[in-house]
């Protein structure tokens, strides 16, 4: 009975010992989803990952806030993946139609080549390059976030390539609905232009909306599709790590033991949303849920990011960023070209 006891007060010392840093990374969530609110431009994740940097650099954190800190930013990081699994419905793929399939993936594969050859050119660590392109081939902040543990990218690394992804949905936002009507776009293909090379899906909705009623219907549509294509990356990305570490430390491939839990959770995820077992009703409070994990999981991410170290990095990765971003741009518009959609 006694040792019985024991074991339970460990327990609870143990879990205690993650309170101070997860509650710390809640209220800082609090207040980014709440700025997220007022200016969902920049969104909650961005304010999140900001917040969390400025206060790790501005003020001196208790010893007693790392372990939480730690816990939050990596096992509720993964928990808000699960939940996000849950928004995403598969049959939005054939909704959205060939030719916006067609151009997502080209979009898809033009920007992982053009991440990986510019990340060579300018000399940036891999898995820096492979959050920004992940980030700008797919849906940005929640990209970034499902590649994280995958790779074992650090916090500086994370907070940098969300950073950059926001700053070119940015300037996407204030460029494209000018530009769509400089090239007489119909609603249509400026929809299909914005949902495939803008990569947060409230910069989407901005600039799509903006541009009219229709174009924003259609882009925020292909956007969710093009979210959608996060598991396949996903587990591709295993499979190229799992042969990665193969070489570097030998031993057997084991798919298995590589598949991280909570990807395998998320596609479970995914399908159930996608054989239509969750009510219509419950939609936006998963939704809502998954966001605000996310943000407490980026609010822990920037409570560890050292300024110094991510100032040593240079403007290199924002160099990348705008390549990427730039090539995607464009070879969506190629894609719609060539298919006569323009």
């Amino acid at each position: 009975m006694f040792s019985s006891y024991g074991t339970v007060t460990a327990d609870r010392l143990h879990i205690a010992r993650f309170c101070p840093g997860l509650l710390l990374s809640i209220g800082i969530a609090l207040v980014a989803w709440q700025l997220g609110r007022w200016w969902p431009l920049i969104g909650g994740p961005v304010f999140g990952v900001v917040l969390g940097v400025l206060v790790r650099n501005l003020a001196s954190l208790p010893d007693a806030c790392l372990p939480g800190i730690h816990f939050t930013g990596k096992q509720v990081l993964q928990f808000s993946i699960v939940a996000l699994g849950f928004g995403l419905s598969l049959t939005q793929v054939v909704d959205t139609g060939m030719t916006a399939l067609s151009v997502t993936l080209v979009t898809l594969v033009v920007a992982f080549i053009t991440a990986w050859l510019l990340g060579r050119l300018l000399d940036i660590p891999s898995r820096l390059t492979t959050l920004i392109g992940v980030g700008t081939a797919i849906c940005g902040g929640s990209a970034i976030a499902a590649t994280t543990p995958i790779i074992r990218a650090d916090e500086a690394e994370t907070v940098f390539a969300i950073s950059t992804i926001f700053l070119f949905n940015l300037i996407a936002v204030l460029v494209f609905p000018a530009l769509g009507h400089l090239m007489s776009m119909s609603d249509q293909s400026f929809g299909l232009w914005a949902g495939t090379a803008i990569n947060d899906t409230s910069s989407v909705v901005a600039a799509g909306y903006t541009y009219s009623q229709a174009a924003g219907d259609y882009g925020t549509i292909v956007k969710l599709t093009r979210a959608t294509l996060i598991i396949p990356v996903c587990l591709g990305l295993i499979v190229f790590e799992a042969g990665r570490r193969k070489r570097e430390h030998g031993g057997n491939f084991s798919l298995r033991g590589v598949i991280p839990w909570f990807i395998a959770w998320f596609a479970v995820a995914s399908a159930i949303r996608t054989l239509g077992w969750i009510p219509a009703a419950w939609h936006g409070a998963i939704h809502a849920t998954a966001v605000f994990l996310i943000i407490v999981a980026l609010s822990a991410i920037g409570l560890s990011a050292d300024l110094r170290g991510m100032a040593r990095t240079g403007i290199r990765p924002v160099a990348l960023g705008l390549g990427v971003w730039v090539a995607v741009t464009v070879s969506s518009l190629v894609v719609q070209k060539m298919a006569g959609a323009l």
